[in-house]
């Protein structure tokens, strides 16, 4: 049985060139906030495979490195701006996107705040955008949100700010927590404390990992994702919203996205179906499960590229499932 500890130590760290990031998502370093336990048939355990040579680049990515993608601009937002407190940044529509009761919807991103701006930007009409990158593995994400007091200040920093930049007293209205690679361990902890009953939506684009009980078994510590598990039940009832996908990748140590989507899968009585598609940024659909406002998608590939292509997922979450749930108030230049 590996400990927890090593663990989390097996830090698969994958630096994206050009792009300022940088993929940390092994399981928190953090102290787990209770002891884990098992619950059900742990998803069905992918071979370990030894390294290969690089593949070529796939085709139908046309020349495009999912990682460094092409930047459209802002749209209708103005640049980024500080939230104030030392870490985040705010992007708003330049005009609007306020109701006329003082109200708005925001996304809070988590690991890739400009990749997944280059995304968002594409099809939002008046959503506000939060990224927050806070350094390698999931651990820095869990300790840094570990307190209830952090993610209140946050969201008032957040009010102030579109209050300031809209001329008069604004609320959020709707919330959502979104997250690529470590990013998760933001949620996770958000999702526990109080202020988690306020999300309404949550996204993980190749992003959710745990540890094992057992990795001979693979086995997986379940309670490192029952926030998750019970976001998850209450979207499938149409209650929340929840998006997650995964890749391929097989991590040294620790349960992949693929492991844990299987999981959730499972936990809300369904079983993943096959799928054939071709998606964003060259990804290729193998399997997809739907339940009420639950969606999960699932890809091949197993290296960098195929992990940052799921932010390339963003853009359709925002136009097809988000703006129309909440009826987002239009923005504009």
């Amino acid at each position: 049985m590996v400990s927890l500890g090593a663990v989390r130590r097996a830090l698969t760290v994958i630096a994206v060139a050009g792009a300022g990031l940088i993929l940390g998502t092994v399981p928190a370093d953090a102290q787990p906030t209770k002891p884990a336990r098992v619950e059900g048939d742990p998803a069905e355990p992918a071979p370990a495979e030894p390294l290969r040579a690089p593949k070529p680049k796939k085709v139908r990515r046309g020349g495009i490195n999912p990682c460094m993608t092409p930047d459209p601009g802002f749209g209708i937002y103005d640049p980024w701006v500080s939230t104030g407190l030392g870490y985040g940044q705010i992007l708003m529509p330049h005009q609007g996107g306020v109701s006329k009761s003082g109200q708005f919807d925001v996304v809070i991103h988590f690991h890739g705040h400009e990749p997944i701006r280059k995304e968002f930007v594409k099809t939002a009409k008046g959503i506000v955008l939060v990224g927050i990158d806070l350094g390698i593995g999931s651990g820095a994400y869990q300790q840094h949100f570990s307190s209830p007091q952090t993610f209140e200040a946050l969201l008032a920093a957040v009010e102030a700010t579109v209050s300031k930049h809209a001329g008069r007293p604004a609320k959020i209205r709707k919330l959502a927590l979104s997250s690529w690679s470590a990013g998760y361990g933001a949620t996770e902890d958000i999702l526990r404390q109080p202020a988690g009953k306020k999300v309404d939506a949550v996204i993980l684009l190749d992003s959710l990992h745990t540890g094992y009980v057992d990795e001979s078994l693979k086995t997986l510590k379940v309670d490192q994702i029952s926030p998750f598990i019970d976001f998850a039940k209450r979207a499938s009832q149409k209650q929340t919203f929840m998006f997650m996908s995964h890749s391929s990748i097989i991590p040294p140590g620790y349960a992949s996205t693929t492991e844990v989507a299987h999981y959730v899968v499972n936990r809300l009585g369904g079983k993943p179906k096959h799928a054939n598609r071709q998606d964003v940024l060259g990804l290729d659909m193998i399997d997809r499960f739907d339940k009420g406002n639950f969606h999960m998608r699932g890809y091949t590939g197993d290296d960098k590229p195929d992990h940052c292509a799921h932010i390339g997922l963003m853009a359709d979450l925002i136009r097809s499932h988000l703006e129309p749930r909440w009826k987002t108030p239009r923005g504009h230049k």
